[in-house]
């Protein structure tokens, strides 16, 4: 088995019948497996997908288990050299699958790739290539020094602004949104801490790919669509979740900087989410 893809879904039927139509495309040539975990979806997911695409292996979860634990849930079903996690409110380009498998045959220093993503208008999606978040990353990009300066190595960093949109480069971290890893590091690095609800998930696996010695690719030349916030509702609990995330994010990495070090990230998240909750009540 070359390729498994692994896609968690919730309430998202309609875009997820798209992404797997693009699947379907993308597949053609390839040895491969397509397991689906439904997060115990409201809105008739389960009836509507599995008559649909009866070669797809389903998991129907009964509670709502995040997107860490599910995707690995769905890995230990899978058999495939490369695993390949996907959101459902992506679609593919044709070639995209079998030249990230291709990438991995000439780069066996590779341990995971992302692609280029675009949005729905055809926009480069920044977060497809990102640096460690860290003090002076996070300052830079909050205090708007990243945006003044957006191709510079040092304040655009927390973005890789510096590198070219379509260069394949090594970069520190890949999106969930779409991340193919070779099987065994994906096993050696324990999978996705499940500690992550949803978000800081992809952020928490990549660089501990890194600290296996191999490294996140970042392939320009390779482009998908992601609807974004097509699969997630940007509301009270996404806010919680996402910072929250966040938040365990720096305990986890950063528990043994010095004290300021902490406080400062802290006070920079905490700051964020007032200001993502306040847009919420004005939206």
């Amino acid at each position: 088995m070359q390729l498994s893809i692994v896609i968690v879904n919730y309430n998202s039927k309609f875009l997820i019948e798209q992404c797997l139509g693009s699947v379907k495309k993308a597949i053609t040539g390839i040895d491969n497996e397509i397991i689906v975990v439904d997060n115990n979806s409201t809105d008739g997911s389960k009836e509507y997908l599995a008559d649909k695409f009866p070669s797809v292996k389903f998991i129907f979860n009964k509670d709502n288990v995040g997107f860490a634990k599910a995707s690995n849930q769905g890995f230990r079903i899978t058999s495939g050299n490369y695993i390949l996690f996907l959101n459902p409110d992506t679609i593919l380009s044709e070639s995209c699958l079998i030249d990230c498998i291709s990438f991995f045959g000439s780069h066996p220093d590779a341990g995971a790739v992302g692609v280029r993503m675009l949005d729905s208008n055809g926009n480069f999606l920044k977060e497809s290539k990102r640096g460690v978040p860290s003090a002076s990353a996070s300052f830079y990009k909050l205090f708007g020094l990243a945006a003044m300066f957006p191709g510079s190595k040092t304040f655009a960093k927390y973005y890789q602004a510096h590198l070219p949109e379509k260069a394949n480069n090594p970069v520190d971290v890949l999106t969930g949104a779409f991340m193919m890893i070779r099987r065994h590091v994906f096993e050696t690095a324990n999978g996705f801490d499940e500690d992550f609800f949803m978000y800081g998930e992809d952020i928490d696996l990549s660089l501990r790919i890194d600290q296996l010695g191999y490294k996140n690719y970042y392939l320009g030349s390779i482009s998908v669509t992601h609807l974004k916030g097509g699969s997630t509702k940007y509301n009270y609990r996404y806010v919680q979740s996402f910072y929250g995330a966040m938040n365990l994010f720096v305990k986890k990495h950063y528990s043994n900087k010095p004290a300021w070090y902490i406080l400062f990230l802290r006070a920079g998240i905490g700051f964020r989410k007032m200001l993502a909750m306040a847009s919420l009540l004005f939206r």
